[in-house]
């Protein structure tokens, strides 16, 4: 990559000097076409062409007003020599002029076209059609089109130029002007008067003259020029502007509506003849002072451009030199660094994968440390270092921060989850102790309260990294699935459940599934407006089955859609502490609880405006139903009738084909539907609803006592700790039975319920 050094100076430096370059060569080539083009090419056609005209518009207007024979005779001479002048200028037309001024094309085309109805206008005077002011309207046109050639060929790229072919432009105007006094007084002089109209042409081309002398010529004079500044005082101008003044005093009459002009034609032509001459060489000097300052610029411009260039190349020669020859030096010392950081870099990854795989690693053992050297790359070098080092550090202890936060995490849900037994305990021994419907009613309300607490406990355990504790041993019928996770929801009201069929969910997936079936439910009914019902429905389908939960609420966007639907596909590492804020919390469950079981959520907009969400369970998290158990017999108990003291805690009722229980009164649905955690040794999986509930199984109560192994406390949870410590003895259990059978034998009391199950809460054992 250092090759760049070298190569992106001498391609930055190249093209700033090519560009100079031909900048100065393209200036040089504009400047020098266009001082060819004003001074030789285009300039001295067109000012033959001035003059020829402006001889040819005199002649003509003498020739109008039938002066003698000569002025004729004169006209066709003058005749031929424009000709030349105009089959002279004619190849202008096609002249390339990119090179030249802007808009010299189009000057050159309109004068060509007004030379065009030059033989028609001669044929027009020679034959009487045209009259006297036609004839000067139209050589005055031409001349025109033809000082705008001058006026383009002087607006050249430098400066000075343009401001000394300016005056050239203006001197040429001056010699028009005096031409359009001498054609029209030539009429003058022979009829011995002037119309209004003549009078005014008159007067209007004495004004222009005097202002561009005394304003504009005159005062750029320079050099030799200098000379002339005394035309206006010579004695043929002092003639001239004093045959101008009586002109212009003597009026128009009001009679007559013309002027009366004296006969002073020949002073006023000796004096024009003197005047003409001076003024041409007076446009000589200009000219040959434009065309060499103009050429000397273009000649200076050619040397820079040769000593630009020529220093530009050895420049560009010495960078591109110099940088190969660092260049070198550097990339030896450079390979030796990257080496050096390849290494590194292929260390660190492996250090961070072992850090995510729980690993220790040791700070000092991983990083090996670059030699330094006394110079920019060895600064960098320890710069590494220090990078390195910092980072290796910096990943172990966020790496210990994260698992400690997760296991306190952990630690903290657990023991919550534990609390949470015990109220669930509490709270089943007060509603079967009670029987005021109030009463029954605010227990069965702190009773649900209590089920959605431990669900968001899970929630936490989830988050931290660690798994749900509740467990089924056997399959469960789908519709008591999605009836466990709707007891779990707060507005469970809302929620209409249909399911096709009898389909049954294998035991692995039933506690995951009902968690991620009360998530789902719980945020159908959160995000949409109560009281309209949020519908599920489930299915089987060609893949395994399908669970739709549709709620009719405002919906997400469609990216919103996109990132959930991403977050379910692939759940990304959740650190709890850098996501403290967000509110879907819910859905990170639902990914890493689905991403576990294979199951495939995907999110979708609602026909009624809301979300539906689509779970498909897998063929393999799907079972046929299970042949029925027959159930174990079971012993009599007998329940005090006001207890004292504190009441062993309730077995866990099992129904046929994996049947979850539903909430009934005196029994504690969130205690039914999920066992508290710590209790996974004990059968959670429903039986047959024909049959009463089983006792919870003990550790070693049935083997004798050399045959019982004491617990390692060490690998004994709290959890544990509790649960075998709250579980009834076989012989209390027994002997309570005894009493109670015995009791409602003498009363003649029925110990069923109406519908034929037994007594919820009356325990029952099971062959150990």
């Amino acid at each position: 990559m250092l090759i760049i050094i070298v190569f992106v100076p001498s391609m930055t430096f190249t093209p700033l000097l090519g560009s100079g370059m031909y900048q100065l060569a393209t200036q040089w080539q504009a400047e020098k076409a266009q001082m060819e083009l004003a001074t030789n090419t285009v300039g001295s056609p067109a000012a033959d062409l001035f003059f020829s005209l402006d001889e040819e518009r005199k002649l003509t207007a003498e020739a109008q007003a039938g002066a003698r024979s000569t002025s004729r005779e004169r006209l066709v001479k003058q005749r031929a020599v424009t000709d030349q002048a105009v089959n002279a200028f004619r190849p202008l037309v096609t002249l390339d002029t990119s090179n030249g001024q802007e808009g010299l094309s189009d000057a050159i085309a309109r004068t060509e076209r007004g030379l065009g109805l030059l033989d028609q206008q001669r044929r027009a005077v020679d034959a009487g059609w045209a009259s006297e002011q036609e004839a000067f309207d139209y050589y005055s046109g031409v001349l025109e089109s033809d000082l705008s050639v001058f006026t383009v060929l002087s607006e050249t790229d430098h400066s000075e130029v343009s401001s000394k072919a300016q005056t050239l432009v203006d001197i040429f105007w001056v010699v028009d002007m005096i031409g359009r006094e001498d054609a029209i007084l030539a009429r003058g002089w022979e009829k011995g008067h002037l119309t209004r109209e003549e009078y005014g042409l008159v007067a209007d081309a004495i004004g222009t003259r005097k202002h561009l002398l005394q304003s504009r010529v005159i005062p750029s004079l320079v050099g030799n020029e200098t000379q002339y500044r005394t035309l206006t005082t010579s004695k043929a101008w002092h003639t001239m502007t004093a045959l101008e003044g009586r002109l212009v005093a003597s009026g128009v009459s009001a009679e007559t509506n013309q002027v009366k002009v004296r006969a002073d034609g020949p002073a006023w032509r000796s004096s024009v003849d003197v005047i003409n001459p001076q003024l041409l060489e007076l446009l000589s000097l200009r000219l040959e002072s434009v065309n060499r300052i103009g050429h000397s610029h273009a000649n200076q411009l050619f040397v820079v451009f040769i000593s630009v260039a020529g220093v530009g190349v050895l420049a560009l020669g010495l960078v591109i030199v110099t940088s190969w020859r660092l260049t070198a030096i550097l990339r030896r010392r450079i390979r030796h660094l990257r080496e050096d950081a390849q290494e590194l870099q292929e260390r660190l990854p492996d250090v961070v994968a072992r850090l995510g795989r729980g690993e220790d690693v040791d700070v000092d053992a991983e990083v090996r440390m670059l030699e330094p050297t006394p110079d920019e790359l060895g600064e960098l070098g320890q710069a590494l270092n220090l990078a390195s080092r910092s980072a290796v550090y910096t990943a172990v202890r966020q790496a210990e921060q994260h698992r400690g936060f997760q296991r306190m995490l952990q630690r903290i849900a657990r023991r919550t989850q534990i609390l949470i037994g015990l109220q669930l305990k509490k709270l089943d021994e007060l509603e079967r102790r009670h029987e005021d419907p109030e009463v029954l009613e605010g227990l069965f309300d702190l009773d649900h309260l209590t089920a959605r607490l431990r669900r968001y406990e899970e929630n936490l355990v989830i988050l931290g990294g660690g798994q749900p504790q509740r467990r089924w041993r056997k399959p469960v019928r789908l519709l008591d699935v999605l009836r466990a996770a709707q007891g779990e929801v707060q507005d469970y009201r809302r929620i209409s459940i249909e399911v096709e069929g009898e389909p049954w969910v294998a035991e692995r997936a039933v506690g995951s599934l009902v968690h991620v079936l009360a998530e789902l439910m719980e945020n159908a009914t959160a995000f949409s407006k109560p009281p309209t019902p949020v519908e599920v429905r489930a299915a089987r389908v060609s893949r395994g089955l399908a669970v739709e939960i549709e709620d009719r609420g405002l919906g997400m966007e469609p990216e919103q859609y996109a990132a959930a639907n991403d977050l379910m596909q692939s759940p990304a590492e959740l650190d709890v502490m850098t996501h403290a804020d967000d509110v879907r919390l819910g859905l990170y469950v639902v990914a890493r609880l689905s991403a576990g079981l294979g199951l495939q959520v995907e999110l979708r907009p609602s026909a009624f405006g809301g979300t539906r969400v689509i779970v498909l369970l897998p063929d393999p998290l799907v079972v046929d139903r299970p042949r029925a158990v027959p159930g174990p017999a079971t012993l009599p108990e007998e329940v005090p009738q006001n207890p004292t003291g504190p009441q062993p805690r309730p077995q866990e009722p099992a129904y046929e084909d994996g049947q979850l229980p539903t909430r009934s009164r005196g029994r504690a649905m969130a205690y039914v539907t999920a066992p508290a955690a710590g209790s996974s040794d004990r059968d959670d999986t429903p039986l047959s609803s024909d049959r009463r509930p089983l006792p919870q199984r003990v550790r070693q109560a049935n083997l004798v006592t050399e045959l019982r192994v004491p617990a390692d406390r060490a690998e004994q949870t709290d959890q544990e700790t509790w649960a075998a410590r709250d579980q009834p003895s076989r012989s209390s259990a027994t002997i309570g039975a005894f009493q109670r059978q015995s009791r409602r034998r003498r009363t003649g009391d029925d110990a069923l319920q109406p519908n034929g199950s037994p007594e919820l809460g009356s325990p029952t054992t099971e062959d150990r």
